[in-house]
């Protein structure tokens, strides 16, 4: 019989730092670790730098070499995951079967949920590209092209799954000059190319500044080779979100594509005859229907006067 042990934390330190790695209903960012193969290239090795770069700060080098299989037993895998607290991982190996390959995939409750298996055909790293770079840590503009990513399945999770990599912080506010780093992606015949640009703003005598995209690097031609995607099942629960961050829901009022709110508003009906106006002598009822019994005894005071006279 195995006794399970629940550590509970001496100091205030270790406290904080098991609250960081408990479930949260607004989840931190998504960090990522970098792992090298048993055997890796130099294609590789340079490859797994630069995506640190772009991933940094939420990112994790480790230094040591690993041989994983990871489409054939992610057990290794998802313990390194779980004890360095990251739920992104790319792993690089080169082999004489898979040369130059480069994994990248998700965790969902510390098991796989998402990987795909990429060949590196072409690669130019930063440094040969002489423009000025943007500055580390900036949150990128995400940029999908190919009828695939919108309707082959398999590159709709790969989408999701880029997007995961490099959506970093959430933020509220949006400054027009922070929006200086594109990363583009284009699906075309098997191949995924992965091209990194620097925006300039140049002065078009307007409010609206002329907008120019230089390649900074990194580039890559990718051939996607295989994937592992999660059960319909597994992936439906690991995009349901807790009921206190769910808006709620207002009876009879719908917004549009705009953002134009409209309501419904139900009542009851309303009896017309009674309805309250201004008291005025044109809506009085002797100007809408005469009553014969007060003309009758007009009539009569009338014909009294006459006898009275005479």
């Amino acid at each position: 019989m195995v006794v399970s042990r629940i550590n509970k934390p001496k100091t205030k330190r270790g406290k904080r730092f098991l609250e960081n790695r408990d479930p949260k209903v607004v989840e931190n960012v998504k960090r990522a670790m970098f792992i090298k193969g048993g055997r890796t290239s130099e294609k590789i090795t340079k490859t797994l730098k630069q995506f640190y770069i772009l991933k940094t700060p939420f990112a994790l080098m480790l230094s040591k070499k690993n041989i994983l299989r990871p489409f054939d037993d992610s057990n290794p895998l998802e313990y390194l995951a779980q004890k360095n607290d990251h739920s992104l991982f790319m792993f690089g190996f080169d082999s004489k079967k898979r040369p130059d390959s480069l994994i990248i995939g998700r965790m969902f409750n510390n098991q796989v949920l998402d990987m795909f298996e990429f060949g590196i055909e072409k690669f130019i790293s930063m440094e040969d590209f002489k423009n000025d770079k943007v500055t580390l840590g900036t949150k990128p503009m995400l940029v999908f092209n190919g009828e695939a990513f919108s309707v082959d399945p398999e590159y709709i999770r790969l989408k999701c799954l880029l997007t995961d990599y490099f959506r970093g912080e959430v933020v509220q506010n949006i400054r027009l000059q922070g929006l200086e780093h594109v990363i583009n992606f284009t699906a075309l015949d098997g191949k995924i190319y992965f091209r990194s640009f620097k925006t300039v703003f140049l002065k078009s005598g307007t409010k609206i500044p002329n907008v120019e995209l230089t390649e900074i690097g990194p580039s890559f031609d990718f051939v996607v080779r295989r994937s592992k995607l999660a059960s319909d099942d597994l992936y439906k629960k690991s995009k349901k979100q807790p009921k206190e961050i769910m808006p709620n829901k207002k009876k009879n009022v719908v917004r549009d594509g705009l953002g134009t709110t409209y309501g419904r508003i139900h009542m009851q009906k309303q009896d017309l005859d009674r309805l309250q106006l201004r008291k005025l002598k044109a809506f009085k009822r002797k100007f809408d229907k005469p009553d014969q019994n007060k003309s009758g005894n007009e009539n009569n005071k009338k014909a009294k006067k006459d006898t009275v006279t005479e």
